[in-house]
C-alpha cells in the first residue's frame, strides 16, 4: 500500500506576501490559474526525474523551511521510487483558495492530477502552488493518494 508523503510535505504552505488588485486574484484571472498549473507541472517534472534536491530548491520558502533538503530527498525517494516511472498525468481539478487550514492567508491554487505510474495505475496527486511576492507561483504542498 502506498502512503502519502509525510504531513509537513503534504501540507507545507508558504506565506503569501503583498497585496494584489482584485483583477489579479486567481479566481478572476484564468491566466493566473494557468501559471499556477504550469509551475506545478514544472515542479512535478523534477520529482518525476528523481531530481528531488532541485524540486526542493524551487519549492516555496515555507516548504523549504518545513523540511530540510536531505529529509525531502529521503521522503520523496521513499514514496516515489516504489511507484515506478510516470505513465500519464491528467489535470483533474483546480480550486482557488485564499485560506487553507493551518496556513496563512494568501493566494493558493489546489491542483489535483489523475496520475498513473508504472506500479500504481490510479493515483491522485495534489499539488498546491502559491503566489510569491514577485507574482510567480511556487509549490508549497504535495500529496499522493
Amino acid at each position: 500500500m502506498y502512503r502519502p508523503i509525510i504531513g509537513v510535505i503534504a501540507l507545507a504552505w508558504t506565506i503569501a506576501g503583498g497585496t494584489a488588485a482584485a483583477a489579479d486574484e486567481p479566481a478572476e484571472n484564468p491566466a493566473a490559474i494557468e501559471a499556477a498549473v504550469a509551475a506545478a507541472e514544472k515542479w512535478l517534472s523534477l520529482v518525476d526525474q528523481g531530481q528531488y534536491a532541485s524540486s526542493w530548491e524551487t519549492a516555496a520558502a515555507y516548504f523549504r523551511n518545513a523540511i530540510r533538503r536531505d529529509q525531502w530527498d529521503q521522503a520523496a525517494r521513499a514514496v516515489r521510487q516504489p511507484l515506478g516511472d510516470l505513465v500519464s498525468r491528467k489535470l483533474k481539478s483546480t480550486d482557488v483558495k485564499t485560506s487553507l487550514p493551518g496556513a496563512p492567508d494568501g493566494q493558493y491554487v489546489v491542483i489535483q492530477f489523475e496520475t498513473a505510474f508504472q506500479f500504481k495505475q490510479a493515483a491522485v496527486e495534489t499539488v498546491t502552488p502559491m503566489r510569491q511576492q514577485d507574482g510567480t507561483w511556487a509549490v508549497s504542498g504535495y500529496f499522493i493518494k
